[in-house]
This record gives structure tokens, C-alpha cells and sequence, in this order.
């Protein structure tokens, strides 16, 4: 235990010795301020706790609930995922997303650029995946939509009739994933803006939480609807949050005043229009 707090530890620091000291060099595009962001990301975790206590408010399918479950009740784009279930599908949906939530952001430390400010994006990921876990608590927990397995005869009966299948809108589990992988390409295009490999980081960081979605299908846990709104959230917060703390050049309009002659050797006054950046 003390061997991985203290790995965990160097990765926060971005502690590597002589390579962090060249990245400590490279400029952050970032601009982060403890007294702004600190209230922040403690809201985003106070809604987060909101949501989960609203979960588990929630009740549970009776027996005749279940009973009385239709697909033809589904939405004709959705049906199809009805009555899916796949205790492997969970399962490798659930490798790929908890998966995805360490090894994403891990890779930063391995860029120069954004090691030597690691620190900086750690506490950036922890707000954005926060952000991410405020609309989806609250969502699940304000929203009943069954999951479609709940419209088969498959699984165990403790989870056909537990609160938590009513919790399929919209898919966390997508929703997570997308935000460490698009928080991860994000914030490398921002450190490293000319890179070549920006077609495969970003190729990547879609394609991930789009598996996680397929499994989330496969397993019966959420509908296809349920999956393109998490992965829309999910997106959006790992590119927004980030970009909500990017710096800017100093770009505006000012007028000069200029006075010369002209060729035929009057004087003349004016003012010239340039722009600062």
C-alpha cells in the first residue's frame, strides 16, 4: 500500500527528475486559481453526492412491473437493444471504462509538455470528470428509464428488481469514459498543438467510449439513446472544461496618432488602426 501511494504520488507531481525540469519550462495553456476553482470542483462533487442520494430514493420493479413490460413500448430506434444481456458485455465495458479513467490522463505524464504541469491537469481532469458526474447523478436520479434487459427473461432477480434498473438514461458508464479520453486528446493538443500524432489521439479518444457503448448495448444495460447521450456529455465536458481555463493572447483594436508629410511636402494628421495581439 505504501509502494502505490507513493507512485500515485510522484505521478501527481509529475516527479521524473532531470525530464520534469525541461518540461517545468514549457508555458501551461492553462489558467487555473485555487480560490476560483477550488469552490468549484467541491459544488461539482456536492451535486454529484445529491444525485446519488436521489438514487437511492428511488424503488425498485415489483413483480407485476415486470410482468407487464413490453418491447413494442420501446421506441422503434431504440427496440433493438431490448431484452440484451451479457454478463461478458458488462464486463468488458466495465474493463474499458475504469480502465480509461487512469490510463487517458496517465499517458499525459509521458508528454514533456504537459508533465512538468501535471499537477495543473490533474486537478483540471478531477473537475471535468466532476463535472461529467454532476449531470449524470442527477440525471439517473431524477429520470426512471428501464434497462433494456429488464425486457427479456435473462438476469439474476436481485438486479432485475433492484432500484438501480431504472437508472438506464442516460449511460454513465459511456459518458465517463468519453470525458477521460477527450480530456486526455484535449489537453495533448493544447501542449502540443503541432503534433502529428494529433489524428491518432483523437481517433482513439473516440473510439474507446464508442466500444464502452457497444458493450453497454450488448450487456442490456442502456439503449442506443441512452449511449449517444452520454457520449455527447461526455465529450462535451472533456473539451469545454478544459478550454474554459485556456489563456489567451492579448488581441484588441487601437488607435495610434500619426502625422507625416506627404510627397508634395504638406503636413497631414491622422490615426492608425492596428491590431494588438
Amino acid at each position: 500500500m505504501k509502494r502505490i501511494a507513493s507512485l500515485v504520488l510522484s505521478v501527481s507531481l509529475g516527479v521524473s527528475a532531470a525530464p520534469v525540469a525541461k518540461a517545468q519550462q514549457a508555458e501551461s495553456p492553462y489558467r487555473t486559481r485555487f480560490v476560483v476553482d477550488a469552490p468549484i470542483t467541491v459544488g461539482l462533487g456536492a451535486v454529484s453526492g445529491l444525485g446519488l442520494y436521489l438514487v437511492q430514493q428511488k424503488n425498485g420493479l415489483s413483480q407485476q412491473q415486470l410482468a407487464a413490460l413490453n418491447k413494442n413500448d420501446v421506441p422503434k430506434f431504440d427496440r433493438f437493444v431490448a431484452g440484451n444481456y451479457s454478463d461478458q458485455a458488462q464486463l468488458n465495458s466495465d474493463v474499458l471504462c475504469y480502465g480509461s479513467l487512469l490510463v487517458a490522463p496517465g499517458l499525459l505524464v509521458l508528454n514533456d509538455n504537459a508533465r512538468g504541469r501535471y499537477g495543473q491537469v490533474a486537478a483540471l481532469y478531477l473537475q471535468t470528470m466532476l463535472a461529467t458526474d454532476a449531470v449524470f447523478t442527477m440525471s439517473v436520479g431524477t429520470v426512471t428509464r428501464y434497462r433494456p434487459f429488464l425486457y427479456g427473461t435473462e438476469g439474476p432477480e436481485n438486479k432485475r428488481s433492484s432500484r438501480i434498473a431504472t437508472n438506464s438514461f442516460f449511460a454513465g458508464h459511456t459518458a465517463h469514459t468519453a470525458t477521460a479520453t477527450f480530456f486526455a486528446a484535449k489537453v495533448f493538443h493544447d501542449f502540443n498543438p503541432d503534433s502529428p500524432a494529433e489524428p491518432f489521439v483523437w481517433g482513439a479518444a473516440a473510439l474507446v467510449p464508442a466500444a464502452v457503448a457497444y458493450y453497454r448495448m450488448e450487456a442490456g444495460k442502456h439503449f442506443l439513446s441512452d449511449n449517444l447521450v452520454g457520449y455527447a456529455v461526455g465529450a462535451t465536458m472533456g473539451v469545454v472544461v478544459p478550454q474554459l481555463h485556456k489563456t489567451t493572447g492579448r488581441t484588441g483594436v487601437s488607435l495610434v496618432p500619426m502625422q507625416g508629410l506627404n510627397a508634395n511636402g504638406y503636413s497631414y494628421g491622422g490615426l492608425l488602426l492596428t491590431k494588438q495581439l
